[in-house]
């Protein structure tokens, strides 16, 4: 339901099949959810909404129509991103208006190929009208060896 909620309706469904397993934190909350051996997403202690990784923002990225949850680098930046760099302002050329800050996002190229997942640090507004810093913390490019 939660999954439903942040990304859209029926992607819980999706997103975590049958046969996922769930870690629980020492409070016995869901804290990771697995399948196949393989991080999807986490739990946030602070808000309890998901952070994904790369093998869950794919699921999410080939069920949401569009631009949604997205957040499209120029060609120019699209290898360091993939490789887990942060996605900088001046690098943005189109973002889901759509979006908030503090938002679990898709970082994709022109092309719409999934680059990274992360965490949206302003406005999409914002995002538009700045120049410099930082649109995107990003948690794991699809190139990255090691997620955050």
């Amino acid at each position: 339901m939660i999954a439903d909620y942040q990304f859209g309706k029926g992607i819980g469904k999706e997103l975590f099949p049958d046969g996922s397993t769930f870690q629980l934190s020492r409070t016995k909350r869901i804290r990771q959810v697995l399948y196949s051996g393989k991080r999807i997403a986490t739990a946030r202690a602070k808000d309890g909404f998901f952070t994904l990784s790369i093998e869950g923002a794919s699921v999410v990225h080939k069920l949401l129509p569009g631009k949604r949850l997205r957040v499209v680098v120029s060609e120019e930046a699209a290898p360091f991103v993939e490789k887990g760099k942060t996605a900088f302002i001046k690098h943005v050329v189109e973002i889901d208006p759509e979006l908030r800050a503090g938002e679990e996002v898709l970082v994709t190229d022109e092309a719409d190929r999934l680059l990274a997942t992360g965490q949206l640090l302003l406005s999409p507004a914002e995002i538009m009208a700045f120049d410099s810093g930082a649109a995107v913390d990003v948690r794991a490019g699809v190139a990255s060896k090691k997620e955050k």
